[in-house]
């Protein structure tokens, strides 16, 4: 079997021995789901949601970083790599298990429409209701929890242990810290575990509550043979554990500030570029460890998700590196990346393991030759195909079928918001191309252009399934406020929507197969009888 038929088989779900199948998928995140506290959670909401995904004939749900948030309030600015979003913690849930009581948090006012996340209020109000949960919790410890604490050593104390300390110092950086500290002085490590031992504490019961509560979601839609997608930022924060606790492998001075920060070139798109911030990784140092680090890395999230999509692929093969301390993204150069060596270390020790590649963005002749190597399945974004500046590769015509189609990312408009700004040519040109009428709606239109392609997978947003606009559009890449916001309302996902998707997966043969019916046991002693017969 070739390499594009290894992972086509990989990427789809075997129900009958033998058989391969298209597939589809809606990208929805966690946090946008309905909620009456303030932000979707791994709840009621999560499992509904599940169930329409089956109803729907969707094989995959594809969601954002589960991590925890920190600047602007972005899944990919987040205080640790391998934690999970308190904010995701569902209240009611705790409330079934005896950790929280009713009274604790029903009657809590979140601030914002039923539509819309209002992050600082869910700063200030969420941890105090967490607290309450956790002291129960720690009460009277089970098993499980101890076996959880055990089995996450390898990120889970200093994770707590920085989390505590952030609170301390009024949430600064970790930069500002008293330099003993900064350092991580051996000294200086032992008091605070023993001067914020509760805190610590408190921050692992949350880490157990957010990963009971995930395998719990996980499992659910497992079952029903729901595979999630997750999403893995290449880059990790400078305000993090991961940075802090872990200062040889990343590009830092003798400071511990970063030298360059991760960001994109200017283009068509942006003249000054997009500046992340983000530190880059020593991959010299890390090589030398057999990338250690990204391996862990790897492992973790491929025990969190059943399918891990890697942001920005490009920046293993060569990576923007921004002069730390500039305004802008322009004085940057390109550097070489780890290239293979980091994906053999990755397949030496943990096998091959699902990935996507997002191979979007300015791409060269080294990030092509490094995917088709990796054998991993790269991303097309129709909204892109319109573009009279760079659109041929994205037109469904040119697809491979090892590819995940996409109407339009995190990052993109939602189809009708699309409609609403892209340039007039580029309208007309999508219109054209896929036969587009108001009659049918655009939404639908996009969508049935990604459908009917020969991509195994192929994903849509949610906001395009509920036909919503510029409203509901999740991320504005390189714009600070109003991002991360968007929810879906309650009722949204409708029976008769469900049923409407079901017929064009049907249609473009994106249903998923039923399992192979189980022989009875009459079956079984016939088969047992026959085997046992001699060979002539």
């Amino acid at each position: 079997m070739n390499c594009e038929g290894k992972i086509s088989r990989l990427l789809t779900i075997k129900r009958k021995r033998g058989s391969l199948m298209r597939a589809s998928g809606i990208l929805m995140p966690i946090s946008s789901l309905p909620s009456p506290y303030g932000i979707g959670t791994m709840g009621a909401a999560a499992r509904s949601f599940v169930d329409f995904l089956v109803k729907s004939g969707q094989a995959y749900w594809q969601i954002l970083p589960v991590c925890p948030t920190s600047y602007g309030d972005s899944p990919y600015q987040s205080f640790s790599t391998f934690a999970g979003n308190p904010y995701f913690i569902d209240l009611d849930d705790l409330a079934k298990q005896g950790l929280l009581l009713p009274e604790e948090y029903a009657s809590i006012d979140w601030e914002c429409t039923p539509d819309c996340i209002n992050y600082g209020v869910m700063y200030e109000k969420r941890y105090a209701v967490l607290r309450c949960a956790a002291k129960r919790l720690l009460a009277k410890p089970g098993a499980d929890y101890r076996r959880f604490v055990k089995e996450n050593d390898f990120w889970l104390p200093d994770y707590a242990l920085f989390m505590a300390l952030k609170d301390a110092h009024n949430g600064a950086c970790w930069l500002e810290w008293e330099e003993p500290l900064r350092r991580r002085e051996p000294a200086a490590m032992a008091a605070a575990r023993q001067q914020y031992a509760d805190d610590v504490a408190f921050w692992q019961a949350v880490q157990f509550m957010f990963y009971s509560q995930w395998q719990a979601l996980k499992h659910y839609a497992n079952q029903q043979e729901i595979r999630i997608i997750g999403d893995l930022p290449i880059y990790v924060a400078l305000d993090s554990v991961d940075v802090w606790s872990c200062p040889q492998e990343f590009q830092l001075d003798e400071n511990l500030l970063p030298t360059e920060v991760a960001g994109c070139p200017p283009d068509g798109f942006s003249a000054t570029g997009q500046l992340w911030g983000n530190p880059l990784f020593d991959w010299d140092s890390m090589a030398k460890t057999g990338y250690a680090w990204w391996v862990r890395r790897i492992k973790h999230m491929c025990s969190t998700y059943d399918v891990v999509r890697i942001d920005h692929f490009r920046g293993f093969a060569g990576y923007y590196a921004i002069p730390y301390g500039e305004a802008t993204a322009r004085n940057g150069r390109w550097r070489e990346g780890p290239g293979y060596a980091l994906f053999a270390a990755i397949k030496k020790k943990l096998g091959s393991p699902r990935i996507i590649a997002e191979d979007l963005g300015f791409l060269t002749e080294d990030v092509t030759a490094l995917l088709k190597q990796c054998c991993y399945p790269g991303m097309k974004v129709l909204e892109f195909a319109f573009d009279s500046r760079d659109g041929g590769d994205y037109r469904p015509h040119s697809y491979p079928t090892n590819c995940i189609a996409y109407t339009g990312t995190h990052d993109n408009e939602p189809v009708d918001g699309w409609f609403g700004t892209a340039l007039p040519d580029d309208i007309e040109r999508a219109i054209q191309y896929l036969n587009l009428t108001k009659e049918e709606g655009m939404n639908w239109g996009m969508m049935r252009g990604i459908w009917s392609s020969v991509a195994d997978l192929a994903v849509v947003q949610a906001q395009d399934v509920l036909g919503l606009g510029h409203e509901a559009r999740m991320n504005t890449p390189a714009t600070l406020g109003g991002n991360w916001c968007w929810r879906a309302l309650p009722g949204a996902f409708t029976p008769e929507l469900a049923q409407k998707l079901h017929d064009a997966m049907e249609l473009y043969g994106r249903l998923p197969e039923e399992p192979a019916a189980e022989p009875d046991e009459t079956e079984k002693s016939e088969d047992a009888e026959k085997a046992a017969e001699p060979k002539t």
